[in-house]
């Protein structure tokens, strides 16, 4: 490998032209470039050739990753994959930005920024549960927790918040959970949230004589499962056999079995709301009148 490459690769994938040409030669600088070991991104700066297009749009505007972008960055799964790249410039800052970029302005802190590249995980945080719908926040908030971030972290991010999107932030806060599996299982936690009576928790096992189970949302006291039903997990006969065995066998014990499909959750939720609602008020109704249920 020749020396610039190393060079480049050792400052993080990213350095300017005179930087690079002072670690080597200007020689050896321009065979790099036309061997395609070193690409030219913008303003004289050049990187590695098979950083990630989000990380080289950014760096090309001299901004950050930031918000869904940031969060992919940090290992997040994200409900859905941005088709455009959020990036974060200063406010000042006077650019042409191109169609595939979502702008923010904004004059970040040092400690805001990670890498030079992109918001800190606290910074990510507060821009995405601020910004974005009550399901696709939950699903950033849980998927933070389950690669790591501390809860403290997030308890702390909705305490201290304050301004437009207060609210979004600090119910992320309260009910995220890092035992949910993926942002399918979120997305139906957080439309069963905004069910009064229903208390669901996630991947919560179940246990009789009969079976023990793990189903993907379950409320004890109503005795109600909830599936987040992915087809890739049932396309075969024996998956078919299996779960088809398990839902009847925990309707024998008394529990109301509930199967969402991906695209009603993720685009059908008053659908999703009306069926949680009208089984929460006929299952509330059995409780409060025992002889009801005779």
């Amino acid at each position: 490998m020749a020396d610039v490459v190393r060079f480049l690769r050792q400052q993080g994938g990213f350095a300017t032209r005179g930087d690079l040409v002072a670690a080597s030669s200007r020689s050896e600088f321009d065979a790099a470039v036309r061997a395609g070991d070193i690409v030219w991104f913008s303003r004289g700066r050049y990187g590695v050739p098979e950083l990630d297009l989000d990380l080289m749009t950014a760096h090309g505007l001299r901004g950050v990753l930031s918000h869904a972008s940031a969060a992919m960055w940090h290992g997040w799964e994200v409900k859905t994959v941005p088709d455009k790249t959020h990036i974060t410039i200063p406010r000042r800052r006077r650019l042409a930005l191109p169609p595939a970029v979502i702008p923010h302005r904004a004059d970040l802190r040092p400690d805001e920024i990670v890498d030079d590249i992109c918001t800190s995980v606290r910074r990510t945080l507060i821009d995405c549960l601020r910004t974005m719908p009550p399901d696709d926040a939950l699903a950033i908030g849980d998927s933070a927790l389950r690669h790591g971030v501390p809860r403290g972290v997030l308890a702390r991010t909705g305490a201290s918040v304050r301004g437009p999107g207060r609210p979004g932030v600090r119910r992320v806060a309260r009910y995220a959970d890092r035992r949910a599996a993926n942002p399918f299982e979120s997305c139906l936690r957080s439309i069963a949230i905004e069910v009064k009576g229903l208390d669901v928790e996630p991947q919560q096992w179940i246990r009789n004589e009969r079976q023990t189970v793990r189903p993907d949302l379950v409320d004890e006291r109503l005795m109600m499962v909830l599936e987040a039903e992915s087809f890739e997990w049932h396309g075969g006969r024996a998956e078919l056999k299996r779960d088809a065995r398990r839902y009847n066998l925990l309707v024998v014990d008394g529990w109301i079995v509930l199967r969402f499909s991906w695209e009603d959750v993720m685009f059908d939720r008053d659908y999703v709301l009306d069926v949680l609602r009208a089984v929460v008020d006929a299952r509330t109704q059995v409780l409060r009148c025992p002889s009801c249920a005779a």
